[in-house]
């Protein structure tokens, strides 16, 4: 670094950073200022409004380190220092991404070659360390599930793994659900019959983003579940045809389940959700709780179906796939908003018991923030 230069209007300044010259508005920097009389000292929430700010507000002197920027804000007469690191971890003077389908950063798609490295942790590690758990956490936040093996074999054993990171979901299924055969089923999970891979409840807006799927007994033969990573479906559909992803992500599918009389639920949704600046952040798919399309244009139904089907053909390809067994105590957590799961078909003979919850990422994720910020030094 060697140099900051400011526009002739004060409106934005130039500086040189380890990650090359990078530009920020006035008013950017102003509202983004970590004085105490602009946020709070003790959970950094601002404590202004926009409004509070000059509109006029424009750069005056500024002063340069190796490691801050100061700048005073006129007409306030106002001094803010900040850090160069922050700076360029928030840098917006940056290209556009250069197609619709990018991921965040720290996520990492997959198929099939991820079967010969499952993200998974022994349960005892995870409860008893919470570098264990941070790297439980981290393998899941990248793959978008995660596997536990050796766990407690007793009734709603799961609540406490929901436990390390934030809280359960409540539904119209209750606080945990059971999978199980039952006669005369109101849910197709509940028979032996294998399940295409889904997201999970696309009828509920919004979605719950986590689910957890804990095994209590498993006598019968198959029914392993498999897990298909949804980003890398989109990805690959998008790569086959451009038009397809499109159509896929511009108009909205409609769900909706009827499971008693007092419940009718609906979403509007597409099944591959961008961020406006073309962030893929989130895929729903499932056949069984489809409702009739009706948020698509004529001329472009056929298409519509065209990509439908094919999106489905990717997710039901072996090579998209990793599958593996839940045996008494295993369980495993999944990204509702990206990851599909299924089940493989099982035999009436023997048992199989398993129990579900639900919850929501933004408490695992504050967690693993915390996590990453107690204990740096953990594997990731």
């Amino acid at each position: 670094m060697n140099d900051v230069t400011v526009s002739k209007d004060g409106q934005h300044l130039e500086v040189e950073t380890t990650a090359g010259r990078l530009r920020f508005h006035a008013i950017w920097l102003r509202d983004n200022a970590s004085d105490a009389g602009t946020r709070s000292l003790q959970n950094g929430q601002r404590l202004i409004t926009l409004q509070d700010i000059p509109q006029d507000t424009r750069i005056g002197a500024v002063a340069l380190s190796d490691h801050t920027l100061t700048v005073g804000f006129q007409p306030e007469d106002k001094t803010i220092t900040y850090d160069i690191d922050w700076l360029v971890q928030n840098a917006y003077d940056r290209p556009l991404p250069a197609r619709a389908g990018w991921v965040a950063e720290g996520i990492e798609t997959w198929d099939h070659h991820l079967m010969d490295a499952v993200p998974s942790a022994q349960y005892g590690d995870v409860a008893s360390s919470p570098r264990a758990l941070r790297a439980w956490l981290s393998r899941f936040a990248r793959y978008g599930f995660a596997k536990l093996s050796g766990g407690p074999v007793h009734d709603q054993a799961l609540m406490g793994i929901v436990d390390w990171f934030g809280h359960v979901r409540e539904t119209n299924y209750g606080r945990h659900f059971e999978v199980r055969t039952e006669v005369n089923p109101t849910n197709l999970a509940f028979t032996g019959l294998g399940l295409q891979a889904h997201t999970d409840n696309p009828y509920r807006d919004p979605v719950p983003t986590l689910q957890l799927l804990y095994c209590l007994e498993s006598s019968a033969a198959g029914g392993e579940n498999m897990v298909v990573d949804g980003f890398a479906v989109a990805r690959r559909l998008q790569e086959e045809n451009p038009d397809w992803f499109d159509v896929l992500s511009r108009h909205c599918a409609r769900f909706e389940y009827a499971g008693a009389d007092d419940v009718l639920l609906q979403s509007r949704r597409p099944m591959i959700e961008l961020a406006p600046d073309g962030e893929l952040i989130a895929v729903r798919f499932n056949n069984r709780s489809a409702a009739a399309i009706t948020d698509v244009p004529f001329d472009e139904m056929a298409l519509y179906y065209q990509a439908y089907r094919r999106m489905g053909d990717i997710i039901d390809d072996p090579a998209m796939e990793v599958s593996f067994r839940l045996n008494p105590g295993d369980s495993f957590l999944v990204d509702n908003t990206r990851v599909l799961h299924a089940r493989k078909g099982y035999s009436g003979s023997g048992t199989r018991w398993l129990q579900g919850c639900y919850a929501d990422k933004d408490a695992l994720l504050s967690k693993l923030a915390v996590l990453r910020a107690q204990h740096p030094e953990a594997a990731q």
